[in-house]
């Protein structure tokens, strides 16, 4: 029961960064995007993964694995399309 909750809840908190994928790559604009935001963002879910695998957490290391996937998108489109319309 432990393991579905944690599944649930990494699945629920990944996925809610794919509207804001899709809208930044349908838009290409990421202004509205915080780099700083972002990047610590990202060093702060690859040490969540890290962790996950010290542990052997599928749901830790399932979650943060995609939304890593995810927000690495969001911080490649910020340092793209920002340097395109400047």
């Amino acid at each position: 029961m432990t393991m579905i909750l944690g599944l649930v809840a990494g699945m629920l908190t990944t996925i809610a960064f794919i509207p804001q994928v899709v809208k930044t790559w349908k838009t290409k604009s990421a202004d509205d995007l915080s780099l700083g935001m972002y990047v610590a963002f990202c060093l702060g879910v690859s040490l969540w993964l890290i962790y996950g695998f010290i542990v052997s957490d599928l749901p830790i290391i399932a979650a943060n694995l995609v939304t890593l996937s995810l927000a690495i998108t969001l911080l490649y489109f910020k340092l793209t399309y920002n340097n395109k319309t400047r």
